[in-house]
């Protein structure tokens, strides 16, 4: 299938993927980003084949430094937004209502940054997923880098936006709650998953892959039955899904994600520590992007 050749924004509506066609799919991202998770669970509802780096390629890297998802189809323009490139998938658009309500949920995840033994300990398990050794190595080594790009944002977003915690951290599903009593079938949109339920369920697999107040709200708060029911019923639904951080904590219990081989952690680790080593230099750099992209939302 030959490119559109459009902007990534054009492309979203003018773009449809031909019937019979398989296109090469190219994604960037982090099993840890609740956005990646979306387009991961989309791709694999489909049974849509794809590669995945875990560190941006220097197209994506020149453009919006180590921001995800970044997506490419048949060679074509890689382009941000999970929403955007779950409807070049074929979901569903996504209003921004909807998104705006997604986000809500992401409540907790600065979080993620608390305690930076687990943070980064919770990443060296997850692994660059290249079949080949020295692909894999340098990926997990380069890798590290994105890592600190995130560790950085979090911790000064906390700082710069003045993030207080909510009473309660399952305040932020009481509207899905509400969503979900009215379901005609076992998801938002019916008996199979769409847009918003992949984006939701994102989340819900960035809650448990570093856990956060938000987890155990979810877990325990009485005014979630249907939450915790919709949460079975997508884990039961994505059974064969290799990346479900929230099988751990919700039934249908199951295993998580098999966590990278001790070499993939060393070259994770020995990334961290020659990044920690050139600190004036990481910071720079990472600063350098978070002010650039201080306006990217990266959905």
């Amino acid at each position: 299938m030959a490119s559109c050749g459009l902007s990534p924004t054009r492309a979203v509506n003018e773009c449809k993927l031909p019937a019979n066609d398989i296109p090469k799919i190219k994604l960037y991202g982090n099993d840890h980003s609740p956005w990646v998770q979306a387009i991961m669970l989309g791709l694999h509802e489909k049974g849509m084949e794809y590669t995945r780096s875990t560190f941006p390629p220097l197209e994506v890297f020149k453009k919006w430094g180590p921001m995800m998802p970044a997506a490419s189809i048949d060679d074509g323009p890689w382009f941000l937004e999970s929403k955007e490139i779950l409807q070049r998938l074929g979901y569903s658009k996504v209003s921004e209502e909807d998104m705006l309500a997604v986000r809500r949920s992401w409540s907790g995840v600065m979080h993620r940054a608390d305690y930076w033994p687990r943070f980064f300990g919770e990443f060296s398990l997850a692994s660059d997923p290249n079949d080949s050794f020295v692909p894999r190595f340098v990926g997990n080594f380069l890798r590290a880098l994105t890592i600190l790009y995130f560790f950085c944002l979090i911790r000064f977003g906390v700082i710069a936006r003045g993030y207080q915690d909510p009473d309660n951290h399952g305040d932020a599903f009481i509207e899905w709650e509400n969503r979900f009593s009215l379901m005609q079938g076992r998801f938002l949109t019916g008996d199979k998953p769409d847009s918003v339920d992949l984006l939701l369920f994102g989340i819900v697999q960035c809650h448990c892959s570093i856990p956060v107040p938000t987890l155990f709200d979810l877990q325990s708060d009485p005014r979630l039955p249907r939450t915790r029911e919709w949460i079975g019923n997508m884990q039961a639904h994505f059974s064969n899904y290799g990346s479900l951080y929230s099988n751990i904590y919700f039934a249908p219990h199951g295993p998580g994600p098999k966590p990278a081989k001790g070499v993939d952690q060393f070259a994770f680790w020995l990334g961290i520590i020659i990044g920690i080593a050139c600190l004036p230099v990481t910071i720079a750099v990472i600063a350098f992007f978070i002010y650039r992209n201080r306006n990217l939302r990266g959905a």
